[in-house]
């Protein structure tokens, strides 16, 4: 194959500027994580401006439209980024996310920030999200791990930049005009940063490396109705799943843990929340380069016995070292989920068909995000605290171990995964 060159480079060096593009896209879309900046601002509009009566539960209920569009978009936008290529797929993406929170600004009711931000933001994240991660998996077979968790960082890192420039924004401009200006930079930004993206040539390697092979270690081209005949399938949606509640539970409850359970002032529970974010974002590139070099399966049994630890740690001896150490811990896990298993799918299951496959696996994360914080909110009604909430997790934390040391492996081959 004739030398293939990105950005005037050579390919296995203009490649890592896709990454760093999946990175600011990334940013964009994980803006979702800053919610909880927009919770009072907003109580106070709709109650003190419109005269309206909003509860709590409400102004929350965005937020959990959002990502649950997110997650059930994913796997449907998958074929899409194959017909219309990722750069045009990107671009939609990016103008629903950006529609969404423009019309977010127009709303005179809660109601419809459920459909206009919960439903229409939600399915443009949904539909650009998985580009980056298939363009990452592509372009480094050789390093897919390291390159998609790089791709995803931005993601779980945004909630430490856009909460605070939103906490600005809100103060000089109001809370609706902080939506038009989010929404109208997203659209800009983002069709900006997708006009370069591309797939590599097919065929294409970068110099040195050949997809590896052996019994174990097997190269399979899996479309994505193969992949769900596989028990390797099976294993990693599992572990994602447990890794993505058992995180998200702990994003769901940072706060009050730390005030009811751990005894921090609410000022610095506050600020914990965003020094958490930066764990949720470099746990990515970490974990993903722990893929590469350990295998997923290794990577996610180092999760899982990091997860309990820090479960056992805040159940035992409650403390604020102790509750910053474990949060740290559990964020960080679940920012190296978002990296270990779209690693794992490409590494298991190929390329050929992969933004189809990976939709499938990340219907998991769906699945961790509403079940996380309601079972850590069941807990806390039916015992009166959240301390039991720790337990459970480092039980979950014990399965996934189980589960990822026998199942979280690569089919033997296409030929005996169909028998």
């Amino acid at each position: 194959m004739e030398n293939v060159t990105l950005f005037k480079l050579p390919a296995e060096k203009g490649r890592w500027v896709l990454v760093a593009l999946g990175l600011l896209i990334n940013l964009c879309l994980g803006s979702i994580y800053s919610w909880s900046v927009f919770v009072n601002p907003l109580t106070d509009y709709f109650t003190n401006t419109l005269g309206q009566t909003v509860s709590a539960n409400e102004i929350l209920m965005p937020f959990s439209v959002f990502l649950a569009c997110f997650a059930i978009t994913m796997p449907l936008a998958g074929k899409y980024v194959e017909e219309w290529g990722p750069r045009n797929t990107t671009i939609v993406g990016g103008m629903l996310t950006g529609t969404g929170w423009i019309l977010a600004s127009m709303t005179d009711s809660v109601g419809m920030l459920y459909i206009v931000y919960g439903i229409i933001g939600g399915i443009g994240v949904g539909i650009a999200y998985g580009v980056p991660v298939a363009v990452a998996a592509r372009w480094f077979p050789d390093r897919r791990g390291l390159a998609v968790g790089l791709a995803v960082l931005g993601f779980g890192f945004s909630a430490f930049l856009t909460a605070n420039v939103a906490d600005l924004l809100i103060k000089g401009f109001g809370v609706m005009n902080t939506f038009r200006i989010f929404g109208i930079a997203f659209i800009f930004l983002i069709v900006l940063f997708a006009l370069p993206l591309r797939f590599p040539p097919a065929g294409w390697n970068p110099p040195g490396f050949t997809p590896p092979s052996g019994t174990d270690g097997e190269y399979c081209e899996y479309t994505r109705d193969r992949m769900l005949k596989t028990k390797s399938f099976y294993g990693l949606w599992i572990c994602y799943f447990i890794g993505c509640t058992a995180g998200l539970m702990a994003i769901s409850i940072a706060k009050p843990v730390g005030t009811e359970v751990a005894g921090v002032a609410p000022a610095l529970g506050t600020m914990l929340v965003g020094f958490f974010a930066i764990f949720n974002g470099g746990g990515r590139p970490v974990f993903g380069s722990l893929s590469d070099r350990l295998s997923p399966s290794n990577a996610a049994i180092m999760s899982f016995v990091l997860i309990a630890a820090a479960s056992f740690a805040m159940w035992f001896a409650p403390s604020v070292p102790v509750y910053i150490i474990s949060f740290a811990l559990l964020w960080g896990c679940l920012g190296g989920w978002l990296a270990i298993a779209p690693a794992a799918t490409g590494r298991f299951f190929g390329t050929c068909d992969y933004p189809r496959c990976y939709g499938v696996v990340f219907l998991a994360y769906g699945a961790g995000a509403m079940a996380g914080p309601q079972i850590a909110g069941f807990i806390r009604t039916t015992t009166g605290g959240y301390v039991d909430v720790f337990p459970f997790v480092a039980v979950l934390a014990l399965i996934g171990i189980l589960v990822a040391f026998k199942f979280m492996k690569n089919p033997k081959s296409a030929n005996k995964s169909e028998n």
